[in-house]
């Protein structure tokens, strides 16, 4: 995993939107290339380890497969194997575009330290499965944490299980788990929040509709962005209509870049561009009328007019009472050249 210092780190997340087939998944990833995110990022799980047979289905998840099947039978249809991985993480590889996966056991975290992904996603569910997160920790890789549904203590708990193990290689994320999120839900406040209480780097995984809750953390300064990718919102699948397709993730994208371009420094001053308007736009002290060399200026000889290639209205008081050094014509800024000294 690159250092997001040379910018927003951005995750397409496929999750399950493959639908279970190879086929789909490559296709996403090419989308995700095309549109320069850093990573896409899968999900890692057998349903056995994961859920009950008799587990039901969240409320969104029923809602956007149209199902009240289990969890169990949703999940089954969605797995990928380990062959599956490695032949992605190759893809990617191909691609220019890094591999995630979040491991929902540690049979799966063991997975993919076997595939060799470079780096780790926990998903919020986990948040509070300290063993799990010890497990993936004693791996000695990046870690990115979820922390939807959680609050700061159990954060804190997360990280000290995760520190615990020598492991400090930590990011977190900012989540509202719910699919869509509303955006008076979003809370983007928690970044700074996060960032201050722990000194590590903090984004936002978004589950909203649209760009511009994303568009408004990287703005307040994550550092990491993730966003759902979907060739169709209309494919079956859990989370298929709260994801982005290939067009509207391109332009996602390209509005971080923006933003973080028009973020630049702290330092309060002119680009280059505004030098040359300046030369337009602003004033200058100008001579109401011809006034020959040696004459001492008074308030009365000077208008203030455009353009501003002479001496600023600013400097008005450093003008009057001067002696000219020159002629100058009616209508002439002033500048510095005029007088003596």
């Amino acid at each position: 995993m690159r250092s997001t210092g040379k910018g927003c780190y951005i995750i397409a997340e496929i999750g399950v939107n493959h639908n279970g087939s190879l086929d789909l998944a490559r296709q996403l990833i090419d989308c995700a290339a095309k549109a320069q995110a850093d990573a896409v990022k899968f999900q890692t799980f057998t349903a056995e380890d994961l859920v009950t047979r008799s587990a039901s289905k969240a409320d969104y998840q029923i809602s956007n497969t149209k199902s009240d099947s289990s969890q169990y039978d949703m999940l089954k249809s969605l797995e990928l194997s380990e062959e599956d991985f490695v032949a992605l993480r190759k893809y990617c590889e191909s691609a220019g575009i890094e591999l995630l996966s979040t491991p929902f056991s540690e049979n799966a975290a063991d997975l993919l330290e076997r595939v060799g992904v470079n780096a780790y996603k926990i998903s919020s569910g986990d948040l509070t499965h300290l063993d799990l997160l010890r497990h993936i920790a004693a791996k000695g890789l990046p870690i990115i944490l979820s922390t939807g549904m959680g609050n700061l203590g159990e954060v804190e708990e997360a990280l000290a299980a995760i520190y615990s193990t020598g492991n400090r290689q930590v990011s977190l994320l900012h989540c509202v788990s719910n699919y869509p999120a509303a955006a008076e839900d979003c809370n983007l406040a928690a970044i700074e929040t996060m960032r201050n209480a722990f000194a590590v780097q903090v984004g936002w995984s978004d589950h909203t509709e649209g760009a511009a809750i994303s568009w408004a953390a990287v703005a307040r300064g994550a550092a990491i962005i993730e966003k759902h990718i979907t060739l169709d919102v209309n494919l079956p699948g859990p989370d298929h209509r709260a994801s982005m397709e290939p067009r509207e993730f391109r332009e996602f994208v390209r509005g971080i870049r923006a933003i973080e371009a028009a973020i630049g420094t702290s330092i309060k001053a002119p680009t280059a561009a505004e030098k040359r308007t300046a030369l337009v736009a602003r004033r200058s002290l100008v001579a109401v009328r011809t006034l020959a060399a040696g004459t001492i200026v008074t308030a009365q000889d000077i208008a203030v007019k455009r353009p501003g290639t002479g001496m600023q209205p600013r400097h008005i008081d450093l003008v009057v009472g001067s002696r000219l050094a020159r002629d100058i014509e009616a209508d002439t800024p002033f500048t510095t050249e005029h007088f003596h000294g």
